[in-house]
């Protein structure tokens, strides 16, 4: 009898089966699925990864059965799989699999992100300070190379320290890619700690610029001028400075090219293409990205002792990095006399629009008539820029250490 009802509620029975210490963090886990989806559907965080990747969560913990030989698993994937003849059987039975392998572990799916965001961008944005944009982003950098000092002085290998230092950037599918590059073994922790410390932006980040910017400068409303650019020459330094970054950095040249190529149409005004990576290229990519997150994030994953390592360093790079940018705009106003609202260095943390957005609501909390989002845009533009940088610069040169 016992033995039928552990075979007709698998789900359940194997929470008795195996070890005491998986079992309860498959139970905390789909706890932590549906707080993630919930706090996603009231827009506390951000919804398009925060319900599938939630959701995600919950299914995979709960849906373990027994398979064959009474080994206990899912029908889902497995991520460490890399014989080709057994990839070829079990993607015959898990159903996420094809989705996995041939988009998620070799990059593509972080690169059609990029696509998006890429077509979404104004590169004019970057035009209107270009210097004060590319300093703001630089100092945001901060917290991805402290970081990574920490994280070699706390044991972990130059590749795990590399890929959980990458954080700092707050560009998730940079994190994503420079993890399977580097630390193939922990990009499934790594990943999923960017993307939620990403979300968790919208509600710290505000703290921070109230800590380090008294309120009377955070009001300050700037002169912002109008650069006389066509879409002619936005298109040209497009184009220019997509070959110039592959040309040095090859090893980054996939971000690079998928994020150019975006700015690229659209400049060039091919409305079918624009569409195309705005909608169904842009919210398709982000769906499977935020659910396949979600169901890589099976018990035994999250148990890996380097974890609670990782869980610190990747809040730590991202704090640092906010303190780095705001020191930035806070060097950028002291340059130009006055005519640069401090506020906007926040904004040189690569979290496209995310941290823009944190600014202008900073900005207009003090000064109702302030507007700077151009401004914040450009140093957003310009961080994501640095940070696929900054990757390109660690995969390259991580060997040395």
């Amino acid at each position: 009898m016992l033995n039928t009802l552990a075979q007709l509620f698998p789900g359940i029975s194997t929470l008795f089966l195996q070890d005491p210490v998986i079992s309860l963090t498959r139970v905390a886990l789909m706890i932590f699925g549906f707080i993630l989806a919930y706090l996603g559907f009231k827009r506390v965080l951000e919804p398009l990864i925060m319900v599938p990747m939630g959701i995600g969560m919950i299914a995979i913990n709960a849906g373990v059965l027994f398979l064959e030989a009474g080994k206990i698993g899912t029908i889902f994937l497995d991520p460490l799989i890399e014989d080709p003849s057994a990839l070829v059987d079990i993607m015959q039975i898990n159903w996420l699999q094809p989705i996995y392998n041939y988009t998620f572990s070799n990059g593509l799916i972080a690169c059609l992100v990029f696509f998006g965001i890429g077509a979404m961008s104004e590169i004019g944005f970057i035009l209107n300070r270009p210097w004060a944009s590319l300093v703001v982003a630089l100092f945001a950098e901060m917290g991805t190379f402290v970081t990574l000092v920490i994280a070699l002085k706390l044991g972990l290998a130059p590749g795990e320290a590399a890929s959980i230092a990458v954080i700092g950037g707050a560009d998730g599918p940079v994190v994503l890619v420079t993890s399977l590059m580097l630390a193939k073994d922990l990009f499934v922790p790594i990943s999923i700690i960017a993307y939620l410390y990403l979300s968790l932006t919208y509600a710290g980040y505000p703290y921070i610029i109230k800590l380090l910017i008294p309120k009377k400068y955070r009001g300050i409303d700037v002169e912002v001028p109008t650069p006389n650019v066509t879409k002619k020459s936005k298109f040209v330094f497009t184009v220019i400075a997509c070959g110039l970054l592959c040309l040095l950095l090859p090893v980054a040249a996939p971000l690079i090219v998928s994020f150019f190529l975006g700015i690229a149409i659209k400049e060039a005004e091919i409305e079918p293409y624009q569409t195309l990576l705005e909608t169904t290229v842009t919210y398709g990519s982000t769906l499977f990205l935020g659910f396949l997150l979600g169901t890589l994030c099976e018990a035994q994953t999250i148990l890996n002792p380097k974890v609670g390592i990782l869980v610190f360093l990747g809040i730590l790079a991202l704090a640092i990095s906010a303190v780095g940018g705001i020191i930035g705009g806070w060097l950028i106003y002291k340059f130009s006399k006055g005519n640069y609202n401090p506020v906007i260095g926040i904004a040189g943390v690569s979290c496209i629009p995310t941290t823009a957005k944190i600014a202008q609501h900073a900005a207009m909390e003090e000064n109702p008539f302030c507007v700077i989002m151009s401004l914040a845009m450009g140093a957003n533009v310009s961080g994501l820029i640095v940070s696929a940088i900054a990757a390109g610069v660690f995969i390259s040169t991580i060997f040395m250490l």
